[in-house]
């Protein structure tokens, strides 16, 4: 009860957010939760032996934010680099040499890993129809995620990852990208119906096989996504990220698929515009 109770809330919150419509709101939320990613981060670098000081974690996943909001296609490269040479000159003063490169590598595979694919969200509500863009991101990975669960216990013979994640299966992996698939072609069939009507809000001008194309992709990358967070929590030896989400465990252990699902759908749609394709 408690796993559904807060799935539900957490859906209501996500979705209000995107029809609000509000950039602020957006980058102040997704703000917040990329600190609390990176507090859980921060956590599992800890049990890993090369903590990252909470004092340069928090902060920098600020100003990287702050940044990016301002520059978001300058920013992110100057900043990261700043940001990671200032933890391993600060370590490396502080006396604790052998582990100034393992904390300073931890830190900037953190901003690359939370803080990176989660600056983008408000990136894709700025573009055109990004209601329906973040829309078609959010369902892609969650009904995926969804379909995964519990087509995999039902039917799930063949292990994908034993290693990584035992209850992985290929079937359930399958049936993941199919459940993306067609959460988006409801999708669309919901979005021409409310264009015919004069709502473009939905509104999706990809051609219909571009976008199934893109769900199938993007379900893929948030796959991957689902099993680095696995490695990570195995070789550090912990089954989830925190305990902040009852039920669900940790914010990273939520999110996972997204911050691998966002960046693939980004430069997706960076490589159509590029090649004149056009505009989700």
């Amino acid at each position: 009860m408690k796993r559904i109770l807060t799935a539900i809330v957490l859906i209501a919150l996500v979705f209000g957010l995107i029809f609000w419509s509000n950039p602020q709101a957006l980058i102040a939320f997704c703000g917040i939760v990329a600190c609390l990613a990176a507090y859980e981060f921060a956590a599992l670098t800890k049990a890993g032996g090369a903590p990252i000081p909470a004092w340069w974690m928090i902060p920098a996943v600020i100003i990287f934010f702050v940044v990016t909001d301002y520059r978001p296609m300058e920013a992110p490269l100057p900043v990261l680099s700043f940001l990671g040479l200032s933890l391993l000159t600060v370590s490396a003063f502080r006396g604790q040499l052998e582990r100034a490169l393992p904390t300073a590598a931890s830190g900037f595979f953190a901003l690359i890993y939370i803080a990176y694919p989660l600056s983008l969200l408000p990136l894709f509500a700025q573009k055109e129809n990004g209601v329906a863009l973040l829309i078609f991101l959010m369902l892609a990975v969650w009904t995926g995620d969804i379909a995964a669960l519990y087509i995999g216990k039902a039917f799930g013979r063949h292990k994908l990852a034993p290693s990584l994640s035992p209850n992985k299966t290929w079937e359930g992996a399958f049936a993941s990208i199919a459940g993306s698939v067609l959460i988006t072609a409801i999708l669309i069939v919901v979005s021409n119906t409310l264009t015919s009507r004069g709502n473009t809000l939905l509104h999706i001008s990809e051609p219909v096989w571009q976008t199934l194309l893109l769900a199938a992709l993007v379900n893929i990358a948030a796959q991957v996504g689902d099993l680095l967070e696995s490695a990570i929590k195995r070789g550090v030896g912990v089954k989830d990220s925190g305990a902040m989400l009852p039920g669900h465990g940790g914010i990273l252990d939520r999110i996972d698929a997204l911050l691998t699902a966002a960046p693939v759908l980004w430069y997706l749609l960076l490589l159509k515009e590029a090649f004149g394709l056009g505009p989700f």
